[in-house]
């Protein structure tokens, strides 16, 4: 009885964080701009070519992705450790980088790496953001105490966050459903490209790719599409973008009734046919369509077991999709559990890394 109480009590906490944050409108709604015309249907064609091609042919045909060598500076240097800021251009293709806003065409990484540590005998993970998840420093502490067992972290800053954030977009509230599809095609595309660049310029003996929430869906995309082995880590994510803003809290969040009247949707949209349409173009970001990785048993999800955000069904589809990868459950919301799992997060981590050898 408690545990069942203890579960209802994190989801609740879920739920009257969606009803400050999204039903009460305290904070801006997703997609107030619409579905993002010219760049919806950009997106849409490119991304069902992919899919009609194949993604795995595609990946391998574009492999190696565009080089990026970021230029760096350090922010602080201990006996033991060190932390450096880079910027590059984002590697997108044109048609792309075009669509992005001129905000997130550059990014933004920061890397903590051990000193005196050979990196042939080193790991380093990059760490994707999840929703909201501005700047670098949420990820930068379930990093740091890795760094003692020769494990460097890698942060990336999303494309529309942080210095990344269009001018006109408030906080983390996407302006247009076609920005979600930009910055997860710019996030993985940049992504390739660092892990490409750990691999073979600065000699990483293992590596690894990690996210919380959206960025466990854009980690476990990355993964997949990765040539050889990496540790795959996707931390409260579920398979898809469209189960999180049609099932799960942030449907409360989203500007239904501005898609309806939006141009670009069929005359006489209902809200049932609205969240249809939506559910379409969100399955574009299904991971079960994406090739297994090279190595599932180094693939490691982390779920939580009264996740308001994210369905159970949700999580089991992916790990249905990839046979011999785990789900590991901890107690907790999706709110509370990006709170209180830092540990259980990290000895995902560190497994999934061990799983190389």
């Amino acid at each position: 009885m408690v545990a069942v109480n203890l579960g209802f009590a994190h989801y609740l906490l879920d739920h009257l964080y969606g009803t400050i944050m999204h039903r009460l409108r305290l904070a801006p709604q997703f997609f107030s701009g619409g579905w993002g015309g010219q760049n919806m249907v950009l997106l849409e064609q490119i991304t069902r070519q992919l899919l009609q091609q194949g993604l795995q042919q595609v990946s391998a045909q574009h492999w190696p992705p565009p080089a990026v060598r970021p230029i760096w500076k350090t922010v602080w240097e201990s006996r033991t450790a060190k932390l450096q800021e880079g910027i590059f251009v984002t590697p997108c293709e044109e048609l792309v980088r075009r669509a992005l806003p001129f905000e997130s065409q550059t990014a933004r990484v920061r890397l903590l790496t051990p000193k005196n540590a050979p990196r042939h005998r080193s790991s380093c993970v990059v760490h994707l953001a999840g929703t909201g998840d501005h700047g670098f420093e949420r990820r930068l502490r379930i990093g740091g105490p890795l760094l003692k067992e020769n494990i460097a972290t890698l942060v990336l800053e999303s494309p529309y966050y942080g210095n990344r954030r269009p001018k006109l977009q408030r906080g983390a509230r996407l302006l247009c459903v076609s920005d979600l599809l930009l910055l997860g095609r710019a996030t993985i595309e940049e992504t390739r490209s660092l892990l490409h660049w750990l691999d073979k310029e600065e000699g990483y003996g293992k590596l690894g790719v990690c996210g919380l929430s959206m960025g466990g869906v854009h980690a476990a995309m990355v993964g997949s599409l990765h040539p050889t082995p990496l540790a795959i880590l996707p931390l409260l994510a579920p398979h898809s973008a469209a189960a999180a803003f049609c099932e799960g809290i942030l449907q409360y969040g989203t500007a239904w009734d501005v898609l309806m009247r939006d141009e670009a949707a069929a005359t006489g949209m209902t809200l049932e046919k609205t969240m249809e349409r939506m559910r379409t173009i969100l399955s574009l970001t299904d991971v079960t369509k994406f090739p297994i990785p090279k190595n599932p048993k180094a693939v490691i999800f982390v779920a939580a077991t009264d996740d308001g955000y994210i369905p159970k069904h949700s999580v089991q589809q992916l790990h249905d999709a990839w046979p011999e990868s785990e789900v590991r459950w901890v107690t907790g919301g999706h709110v509370s559990s990006f709170i209180l799992h830092n540990k259980a997060f990290q000895q995902a981590i560190r497994d999934g890394l061990q799983r190389l050898d």
